[in-house]
């Protein structure tokens, strides 16, 4: 089969490799109808998680249609249409039972990695490095999904491919994104990053009873997006002091939630409007000379580099006394100057994590079916898969008011 794989930092190839086999009696295969990129996939790309390897086949948000499927798969069946979650949760742990998918004590085989950085193990990723199980991803023709009965939820008629693929990820985590954040009635929510989960958080937190949101980012056509189809304010970081103008929106109380849809690679150049441009140099500095240091590169060898914490710097200081940051962007390693003395001092709850989808796809499938969520239009290129390497090109230059570029391999 075709699949487009990693050999490098930025060298992605389309190659033909071996097709997906049944592995456990719990696994199915899939083929694949659709898989998008995701903002998660560019560390990975640029060659920031260090236990990539080449040759691995990336993505991690699609959909497709069962082929195969292992003699313990109970509740699907050949045919069925299929969104797959991009965490790979067993349905049987405590975490899977509590609705903690993402924390699955079972679903990643190659857990010392993980401990290593982190202290314990999550779950698996498709297509996001050995670290996280060594999954093939999604951006090939078939894919072998493990525990298919609880990670493949199928369908609902009525549903087209191009809205239910972001089922997979996107919708999800801008779901719980808004969920984390524990809104009541009214409240004023500012999310970081008018991207695909941006935008989703952003419209889910109008769900949950928002009474304003705003939409940060410097990019125009996200910015118009977050405007028209997920109902924001906005304010360009480029343009505006972003700590003046959301206390100036609130009458110089803050926000009562901030939403982190940026994480690991939020934008460095100084002067960008975030809080401190001269904390910008000190990052790209701290991240340059770790990367040569000898002492960094213990770090790098378990996948814990320095990240860029500049949104998170801009939420504590933005939010309202006694508020919540919600983090949902993708973070791996450390962060430096972390301002912790300001978050205890104001009062601020931190929550985050990755998307436990497989509890809320239901739920989301209700919102969609009744008009209150439509997550198609972020689909704004399709490509053939043969077109990979020059889709996540378009998607990480944010050219053409590119919010997700989707491969159709059998198209």
């Amino acid at each position: 089969m075709k699949a487009l794989c990693w050999n490098g930092p930025g060298d992605l190839r389309v190659e033909r490799v071996d097709d997906p086999v049944l592995v456990n009696p719990h696994d199915a295969i899939v083929k694949v109808t659709l898989s998008s990129v995701c903002g998660s996939d560019l560390p990975l790309v640029d060659g920031h998680v260090p236990t990539m390897r080449p040759g691995d086949i990336i993505g991690r948000e699609f959909l497709g249609e069962i082929v195969e499927k292992g003699a313990e798969v109970r509740h699907l069946n050949r045919g069925d249409r299929v969104v797959v979650m991009s965490v790979i949760g067993c349905g049987q742990c405590g975490h899977c039972r509590n609705g903690e998918s993402a924390l699955c004590d079972n679903s990643n085989p190659n857990p010392e990695d993980a401990r290593a950085a982190y202290g314990h193990c999550g779950a698996g990723l498709f297509g996001h490095s050995h670290a996280f199980g060594g999954y093939a991803g999604s951006h090939a023709d078939y894919v072998r999904v493990p525990y298919a009965d609880f990670n493949a939820i199928r369908v609902p008629e009525g549903i087209g491919d191009e809205t239910a693929v972001f089922l997979s990820d996107t919708v999800p985590t801008g779901y719980m994104a808004a969920e984390m954040a524990g809104i009541r009635p009214g409240d004023v929510v500012a999310v970081w990053g008018c991207g695909g989960v941006g935008q989703m958080a952003i419209r889910s937190a109008h769900l949950l009873g928002a009474g304003q949101v705003i939409g940060i980012d410097r990019v125009p056509g996200r910015l118009r997006a977050a405007q028209m189809r997920a109902g924001a304010e906005t304010l360009d970081y480029a343009r505006v002091d972003v700590f003046d103008a959301l206390q100036a929106m609130t009458g110089g109380r803050g926000p009562d939630a901030c939403i982190d849809a940026v994480g690991m690679d939020a934008d460095d150049n100084s002067g960008d409007g975030v809080s401190n441009p001269a904390e910008d140099l000190y990052d790209r500095a701290r991240r340059t000379v770790g990367r040569m240091a000898g002492q960094a590169v213990e770090r790098e060898a378990v996948g814990v580099r320095t990240d860029r914490p500049a949104v998170l710097r801009q939420m504590i200081e933005s939010c309202r006394k006694g508020g919540t940051l919600s983090i949902v962007g993708d973070y791996g390693g450390l962060i430096d100057r972390f301002p912790v003395g300001a978050a205890m001092n104001k009062g601020l709850a931190f929550r985050m994590g990755r998307q436990n989808g497989q509890c809320s796809a239901k739920h989301l499938f209700e919102y969609i079916g009744k008009g209150e969520l439509d997550p198609s239009y972020l689909m704004t290129h399709r490509l053939p898969l043969d077109d990979g390497p020059q889709g996540y090109r378009l998607f990480k230059d944010r050219a053409e008011d590119c919010l997700r570029v989707v491969f159709a391999p059998h198209s």
